[in-house]
């Protein structure tokens, strides 16, 4: 075991940290700096290291920005154009008041794909209020379960930024990672959304919130015979472009196959999917070509902080890598009896606990968990395992230094306590089921 090798590791972590937590200095720059210094005290040649943080950058963010991209301007059509409420509303009218909670846990799940975890919240929200005027259920009734599905598929499911950053830097086709996703994703978001949710809503009685404007619920959505193939289509044409590189979908003519490979490939599901939705839903709707490229400007701010958040995740992997660090790492693991799943879960929920980001979490974690699984003999779907293992540790214990948390808490008017009584403890659930199906799947996989 190489004492200094990981001890170059630890202090990187506790700096990293540091400068989150205590100079608040943005995620980006706190991540390069922990990196060099990292790099440093491992030992690596100062005029190196510049060319390894290069490195680092380039390998991660060829793919990543150009995903995280396109799904942000996807994500703010959809936004926009109403088509989440449409897709809401459609799923509750064929369950039935209720089985709302279901339905809203599934609305969740399939409109945090291309819409991040808070937007998607607040554009729904005035659907949990509508129930619970109708029913008199507490409004964490139907809080939970839509918040379970959203915080799954956000942490889940490419091409949210946060998987689709794992992916990249674990080097596991995205299909893969969505299969794995589902098959954990779902189990989590029915035990920590609807079980809770009907646990917690029957113990903790939230009212209308007295800000709350009913016009709000009024909005007027597209149909959602339009939404629902539009927003499922980057996903179906992922996974296939996973089974033809799988050979499951072949059809033995190269040039056929090399056309299929190309037209399936995210960047291609992604364009198709944004041109759909410019013309099917945005100029539909009634938006100008001027509105729709507003509405495509303005949702790419938040993707380049993630874009270069991710880069410097990537940097951080390569520094392990080039070190020799994440070699004596996995040593130290295997010394130590920890399985990888249970690694990467820990390494996860302890940097997500510390300061509070998920996406920060993911995207640490996935570089100290990628030496390990680099060059190990691992199958695609046991790598896909390995990464919802890192998501499940990054979505336990929102608490008080999550965004997320005081956004859950301020929208139901919750005070500090009730607001861990419900959204704490239901993504620390999330999390551990997570985990568990994880674990399921990597020795399937095997």
């Amino acid at each position: 075991m190489n004492l200094a090798l990981l001890g170059a590791v630890f202090f990187g972590i506790a700096l990293l940290l540091f400068l989150i937590l205590k100079l608040k200095l943005p995620a980006f720059i706190a991540l390069l700096t922990s990196s060099i210094a990292t790099a440093l005290m491992a030992g690596m040649d100062p005029s190196t290291v510049m060319e390894t943080v290069k490195n680092g950058m380039g390998s991660t963010l060829g793919f990543v920005a150009t995903v995280v991209g396109l799904g942000a301007i996807f994500g703010g059509i959809l936004e926009h154009t109403g088509s989440a409420q449409a897709l809401a509303t459609f799923l509750i009218s064929k369950t039935g008041e209720s089985r709302a909670p279901i339905a809203l846990a599934l609305a969740g799940f399939l409109v945090s794909i291309p819409v991040f975890f808070d937007v998607g919240f607040i554009i729904l929200f005035p659907l949990i209020v509508g129930l619970h005027q109708k029913t008199g259920r507490s409004l964490v009734h139907y809080a939970v379960p839509l918040l379970a599905g959203l915080a799954v598929s956000h942490a889940f499911i490419p091409p949210t930024p946060g998987p689709l950053a794992v992916a990249e830097i674990l080097g596991v086709p995205l299909g893969w990672i969505v299969l794995a996703g589902v098959i954990a994703g779902l189990p989590a978001a029915y035990t920590g959304g609807i079980w809770y949710g009907k646990y917690i809503g029957n113990r903790l009685a939230v009212h209308l919130p007295t800000w709350f404007d009913e016009k709000q619920a009024a909005a007027k959505v597209p149909p959602v015979s339009k939404v629902l193939p539009i927003l499922l289509l980057p996903i179906v044409l992922i996974v296939a472009n996973t089974m033809i590189d799988a050979g499951l979908l072949a059809t033995g003519r190269g040039r056929i196959d090399a056309l299929l490979s190309l037209f399936t490939h995210p960047f291609s599901a992604l364009i198709l999917s944004n041109v759909l939705a410019w013309y099917l839903l945005g100029r539909s709707s009634g938006l100008s070509q001027a509105q729709l490229a507003d509405i495509s400007g303005k949702s790419l701010y938040p993707a380049g902080v993630i874009i270069l958040v991710t880069g410097a995740g990537g940097v951080f992997k390569q520094v392990l890598m080039d070190t020799g660090a994440g070699k004596a790492m996995a040593e130290a693991m295997q010394e130590a009896g920890l399985g990888i799943i249970a690694f990467a879960f820990l390494t996860a929920t302890a940097i997500r606990v510390l300061q509070g980001s998920a996406t920060v979490a993911m995207i640490t974690a996935a570089g100290l968990v990628a030496p390990l699984s680099s060059g190990a003999g691992y199958s695609n779907l046991q790598l896909g395992a390995i990464a919802i293992a890192i998501a499940s540790g990054a979505t336990m214990v929102s608490h008080l230094n999550d965004s997320g948390f005081w956004l859950v808490k301020e929208f139901l008017r919750l005070s500090e306590k009730d607001g861990m009584r419900t959204w704490t403890i239901a993504s620390s659930i999330v999390g551990l089921t997570g985990v568990i199906g994880a674990a399921c799947v990597f020795f399937l996989g095997g």
